[in-house]
């Protein structure tokens, strides 16, 4: 969803139905930091400085995420 339509009442009544999980979710894909750091890592990967798995590995570190198997 683009960044201007965050706060229409339609995404808000969206935000108010969301599990805890996808409440985070959409609270780190609003953080400015996250999202360079998301960047980063997948122009680090595209570039073949670091393989994809340690790459997002570190990235789940830093910003405190699990990801289901």
């Amino acid at each position: 969803m683009p960044t201007n339509f965050w706060k229409s009442p339609d995404s808000i009544k969206q935000l108010n139905d969301l599990d805890p999980s996808g409440f985070a979710l959409e609270f780190l894909r609003r953080n400015p930091k996250y999202r360079q750091d998301y960047r980063e890592t997948l122009r680090r990967i595209e570039r073949g400085a670091v393989d994809k798995a340690t790459a997002l590995s570190s990235l789940a570190r830093r910003w405190g995420l699990q990801f289901r198997s």
